[in-house]
């Protein structure tokens, strides 16, 4: 058995992880406490948390919770977005030669931030390139919003066709996916912490997993860690 702390950037990833990753990964003996919003912020010795992309604050976040947390057994991870990453993210300057390779890029940033955290027990994840790619896996999914949208629905499946994987839709500022959606969808907009998820359990795991590759292999990597425990006394 293994338990996992998830840090997440928002309430939509929040909210994901709690109803559709949460119940999936206990089938797996890995049991997820209750997803945490990652910090953004310390000021007068209080912690702010949701939506910050600041990164000193967030790997102080984590470091404490490894700190309080130093059984073997218990492992750590996130769920933070690539679009509109924080200039100071640690490998990102060294990534942007990647930057036509996006997942070669988000890799290696990935591979920086764990080495950043150094402990085998934290799995970094950062999402190609926000939430909303995981949408795209099924555009039609958007017919649960109601209104009789299909031209809605018809240009965000013309947009998903036209990339190998929704992640790969890119991170421009009116091009990123959760832009794309609310230009066809602008209710998404004013409650995204609320259709996100429902979007997404409509669409299903599976799915979503076999669309978005790099997603689909973080999953895969959480899915094992009751398998890859070797001991039961504490880190060092």
């Amino acid at each position: 058995m293994a338990r996992l702390y998830l840090f997440a950037e928002g309430q939509t990833e929040q909210t994901f992880a709690n109803v559709l990753i949460k119940p999936h990964l206990a089938q797996y003996q890995v049991f997820m406490h209750n997803p945490i919003l990652i910090a953004h912020a310390k000021k007068k010795g209080r912690v702010h948390r949701g939506g910050g992309r600041n990164y000193a604050p967030m790997k102080n976040d984590i470091i404490r919770f490894l700190n309080q947390e130093k059984a073997a057994d218990v492992f750590f991870t996130t769920m933070i977005d690539l679009y509109a990453i924080s200039d100071e993210f640690t490998g990102l300057d060294e990534a942007e030669s990647l930057r036509q390779n996006p997942l070669e890029r988000v890799t290696f940033i990935e591979q920086r931030f764990a080495e950043d955290i150094d402990d085998r027990r934290f799995i970094p994840y950062i999402q190609l390139h926000e939430y909303e790619a995981y949408l795209f896996s099924d555009p039609a999914c958007f017919e649960y919003l109601g209104g009789g949208n299909t031209k809605g629905v018809e240009t965000l499946q013309t947009i998903a066709s036209q990339y190998e994987t929704p992640e790969l839709i890119n991170d421009g500022e009116q091009t990123a996916p959760s832009k794309r959606i609310i230009a066809q969808f602008p209710d998404y907009g004013k409650a995204k912490s609320t259709f996100g998820p429902q979007l997404a359990e409509k669409i299903g795991l599976e799915v979503i997993r076999s669309n978005c590759l790099h997603f689909g292999e973080w999953l895969s990597k959480l899915e094992s860690l009751d398998g890859v425990i070797t001991a039961s006394s504490p880190v060092a």
